[in-house]
C-alpha cells in the first residue's frame, strides 16, 4: 500500500519532525498495545516495523521535497482493513507534521 501525503515544509523540516516525533507513533495505533520500531536508513529515509496482536505490518517512510511517502506491507490475514489503515495514516501522519 503507498499513501502519499503532500507537505509545504520541505525535507529538512519533515525529517526534524519525524525524527523529534517517531516515538508518538504507537499513540496513533488504536488499542494502545502496539510495539512500533523506528531507524533510519539514510537521511530521507524511516523504516517501520508495527507489531500488534500477533501481526507484523513493515514499511518504511521516504520525505520527498513537497510530500512524504508511505509504503506499508500487510500481512494477507489484514488485506480487509486496508482502507481503515490507510485512513489512520492519512490523519495521524498529518498530526505527527504538525508543529509543536
Amino acid at each position: 500500500m503507498r499513501i502519499a501525503l503532500p507537505h509545504d515544509l520541505g525535507r529538512e523540516e519533515v525529517r526534524r519532525r519525524l525524527k523529534s516525533r517517531s516515538h508518538e507513533i504507537a499513540d496513533h495505533i488504536p488499542g494502545g498495545i502496539a510495539q512500533v520500531d523506528t531507524s533510519w536508513t539514510g537521511e530521507d529515509r524511516m523504516n517501520l516495523a508495527v507489531g500488534a496482536m500477533g501481526q507484523q505490518v513493515t514499511g518504511h517512510v521516504d520525505i520527498e521535497e513537497s510530500q512524504v511517502v508511505f509504503e506499508v506491507t500487510l500481512p494477507a490475514a489484514l488485506s480487509f482493513v486496508q482502507p481503515i489503515i490507510e485512513g489512520a495514516i492519512r490523519s495521524n501522519a498529518q498530526k505527527l507534521l504538525e508543529s509543536k
